[in-house]
């Protein structure tokens, strides 16, 4: 059994019972019913009017955080261009880089996922379209679905000015367009280091695929990848132990 599934986060432990016992409950072919309908509530955001051009040196990395890692780190296994994508923490210091210390709430770390990509293969602004798009809910505020605290935040941690730049507008633009009933609440919080969660988080959704909160939370995002991104999605995933 995986170390995952001995220590799960308090968070984690806490997601909604509802969602667990309908997850068990469900015949194999209603879930994937489920999995389905829940990801044609998702749409594909207008793209980025500001972008890096292509060109730019490979390869390149972002990092993003959009809730609990293991369905962020998916979604970007399954990008075409994405070289790797690892989960971990930003915003806190090395020390309380810790999964049962992030759980808490107060260690100032965001679960993120950290994207190695090539810019000319899918190009930084994209990969903020998917994030705003299949990712993650941008207007929920320090949550994500049932998982709740500062470290399912949504933010962007930029590692160079232009990527700050890039990701500022285009958060104005999608407010300004009015893109969602409500709000972005997506933080920008550069000149924070990438911390590698435990090897146990690392290939999470593509390990467990019937895990409960991977069927519920999940895999609808990896559905929303394909459906909405065709073009950018690849079946076969690239893994943290086996990067292109």
């Amino acid at each position: 059994m995986s170390p995952a599934f001995r220590r799960p986060t308090v968070t984690r432990l806490l997601l909604s019972t509802a969602c667990i016992v309908a997850a068990l409950t469900l015949p194999a072919r209603s879930a994937r019913t489920a999995v389905e309908a829940a990801a044609q509530d998702t749409r594909r955001v207008p793209a980025p009017a500001l972008d890096v051009p292509r060109g730019a040196a490979s390869p390149a990395t972002a990092v993003l955080a959009g809730g609990c890692f293991w369905g962020v780190q998916g979604v970007y296994q399954h990008t075409n261009g994405v070289r790797n994508a690892v989960s971990g923490y930003a915003g806190g210091a090395g020390a309380t880089a810790h999964y049962d210390i992030v759980g808490l709430g107060m260690s100032g770390h965001a679960e993120a996922v950290q994207i190695t990509f090539d810019p000319n293969v899918v190009s930084y602004g994209r990969l903020l379209q998917i994030f705003f798009s299949v990712a993650h809910d941008p207007t929920q505020f320090n949550r994500q679905g049932p998982d709740i605290g500062t470290q399912y935040r949504s933010a962007i941690f930029p590692i160079n000015a232009e990527q700050a730049e890039i990701a500022k507008a285009y958060i104005t633009q999608l407010d300004q367009a009015h893109v969602f009933s409500a709000s972005i609440v997506t933080k920008i919080e550069p000149e924070k280091p990438f911390y590698m969660a435990e090897d146990y988080h690392q290939d999470f959704l593509t390990l467990n695929p019937r895990y409960p909160y991977i069927v519920i939370n999940d895999l609808p995002k990896i559905e929303d990848l394909k459906r909405l991104f065709p073009e950018h999605y690849r079946e076969k995933p690239v893994l943290v132990g086996k990067p292109q």
